[in-house]
């Protein structure tokens, strides 16, 4: 399936802006890198032929699990090749689990097989969020959220990530009052462990 079906659409549907589309692939290593050169029709009716550079693979998810009969939350930590080029915590990441969709997978089955590989846990009842863009200048991705309970005995101690795909996870188990303190520290930079806890406090499940 060509995830870039619904751009070219826009040259057949009336009163698009966007026509004329172009697209080269720079790199399909992980991910794909396209270029796409379209004639753009501002709303004053000027044209202009502009280029953006667009990356993605898959749309994905985040899930916070939390246990209400200890107050506590599941979060990871891991590398992250980006955030060690950005210079930020040594290139290691506090973050909700998630990942990547298969295709043909819905963004709940993805969530829930991620929170297996990633902490060992099979959560009791997980609930979706909002679907949200991270950096909709370069990335089309979507990020389907959740939040998800779960309780001790659902915490299979088979967790860590997926060795084979250069996955090494540590596990955090944090109380409440302990995930809003690191909400307010720079240990927590990840845009979707912010939006899930915030969304948590916000809605008074973090009381």
């Amino acid at each position: 399936m060509d995830i870039f079906a619904p751009l070219y659409s826009y040259e057949i549907m009336s009163g698009k802006p966007i026509k004329n589309v172009v697209r080269e692939v720079i790199t399909d290593f992980w991910g794909t890198l396209s270029r796409l050169t379209f004639d753009y029709t501002f709303a004053n009716n000027a044209q202009k032929r502009l280029t953006h550079e667009v990356y993605g693979r898959a749309d994905g998810v985040a899930l916070l699990l939390y246990n209400r009969f200890t107050r506590q939350i599941i979060l990871t930590k891991q590398f992250r090749a980006p955030v060690w080029v950005a210079g930020q915590n040594h290139g290691f990441l506090i973050e909700v689990c998630g990942g990547a969709m298969d295709p043909n997978e819905n963004p709940k089955d993805t969530a829930l097989r991620e929170a297996f590989e990633e902490v060992g846990c099979k959560p009791n009842s997980i609930h979706k969020v909002a679907t949200t863009f991270l950096s909709p200048g370069l990335l089309h991705e979507k990020i389907h959220l959740f939040i998800g309970e779960y309780t001790s005995d659902e915490l299979t101690k088979n967790s860590g990530g997926l060795h084979e795909e250069g996955e090494e996870i540590e596990i955090l188990e944090l109380s409440y009052d302990e995930a809003k303190e690191l909400l307010k520290s720079d240990e927590v930079v990840d845009a979707r462990t912010m939006l899930l806890i915030q969304y948590m406090i916000i809605n008074n499940l973090m009381d």
